[in-house]
C-alpha cells in the first residue's frame, strides 16, 4: 500500500509530512509556493491520516517505512525533507536512516527528545462525535468546542471530517488506533540515530516544543543542524507565520 499524496510542480523533489491529526491539506498554500520556486512538491498523507490506508499498527518504524516504499514508488531520490510535528519525528528517522536519499532536512518545532502523552481532550473530543446525530460541520464544531476552547485548534481538526454520501459525516483518521498508540507520538528518536547533512530546525517563539535545553540533544543526533525561531508563532508556525516560515525554508534549500 502505498500513501496518497498531492503532488505539485516540477523539479527537485520535496516531501513534506504534516502532524498529529494532520493531513496533507494542510500544506497546500506553502506546497504551491514551493512548488513555484521550481520544486517538485509531494504532500504527502502519513498511514490512518487523510486519505491514506488504515493499519493497525502505527509507530515511526513503520513510518519510516511507509516513506521509503512512497520514495520508491515515486523513483525518488537526493529528496528535501520537511515534516512537521509529528512528521518532523517521522523525518528524523527515515533521513538516520535513509541518508542516502535525503540531501536536506528540515524539522518544524519538534525536539528528537520524548514528549508526555498531551492530546487527550482533543481525542476524546473527536471520539465525543457522533455520526448518527451531528449532520452538520456547525455541529461538529459546537460539540467539539466543549474540549477544545481554542478555534485555530478546532479548524484544524475539523479538516477531518468529509461526507461519506449526502446527510452522512465521518472522520477521514483512524481515531480508534490514533487513540491505541497515542504515546508512539511522543517517542524519542533512537539514541544511535544520527543524520549528518544539513539539517534545519524551525521553531515558534510562542511554542514550548523546542526549547534552549534541547539544542544539545539536537546537536549529538544531527551535528550539522541549524535552529531557528519563526517570530509571532507556537507549534503551527508554518500557518501562523507563513511568510517567515517560507524564507527560512527557501533560504535553506536554495543555499
Amino acid at each position: 500500500m502505498t500513501l496518497h499524496s498531492k503532488i505539485i510542480g516540477e523539479g527537485h523533489p520535496f516531501i513534506i509530512l504534516h502532524g498529529f491529526l494532520g493531513m496533507s491539506d494542510n500544506w497546500k498554500t506553502l506546497g504551491n509556493k514551493f512548488a513555484e520556486a521550481g520544486f517538485q512538491m509531494h504532500l504527502v498523507d502519513q498511514r490512518n491520516h487523510g486519505r491514506s490506508f488504515h493499519d493497525d499498527q502505527f509507530n515511526y518504524e513503520v513510518l519510516a517505512e511507509d516513506l521509503i516504499k512512497y520514495c520508491d514508488a515515486h523513483n525518488l531520490e537526493n529528496i528535501n525533507l520537511l515534516g512537521h510535528s509529528m512528521g518532523g519525528k517521522t523525518a528524523m528517522l527515515f533521513a538516520s536512516e535513509y541518508p542516502n536519499l535525503v540531501s536536506k532536512l528540515m524539522v518544524a518545532d519538534i525536539s528528537p527528545r520524548f514528549y508526555p502523552v498531551h492530546h487527550d481532550a482533543i481525542l476524546s473530543g473527536l471520539s465525543a462525535l457522533d455520526f448518527s446525530e451531528i449532520k452538520s460541520r456547525g455541529e461538529a464544531d459546537k460539540l467539539l468546542s466543549k474540549y477544545v476552547p481554542e478555534m485555530g485548534t478546532r479548524m484544524f481538526l475539523l479538516k477531518n471530517l468529509y461526507w461519506i454520501e449526502k446527510g452522512q459525516l465521518a472522520l477521514r483518521i483512524n481515531l480508534d488506533t490514533l487513540k491505541e498508540n497515542v504515546s508512539e507520538v511522543g517517542e524519542a528518536l533512537p539514541l544511535h540515530s544520527k543524520f549528518e547533512k544539513p539539517t534545519l530546525f524551525l521553531r515558534g517563539d510562542k511554542s514550548e516544543y523546542v526549547m534552549p535545553s534541547d539544542e544539545k540533544l539536537i546537536k549529538q543526533h544531527f551535528p550539522l543542524a541549524d535552529i531557528e525561531t519563526i517570530s509571532n508563532a507556537g507549534h503551527w508556525l508554518h500557518a501562523e507565520n507563513p511568510s517567515d516560515f517560507y524564507d527560512a525554508v527557501i533560504n535553506f534549500v536554495s543555499k
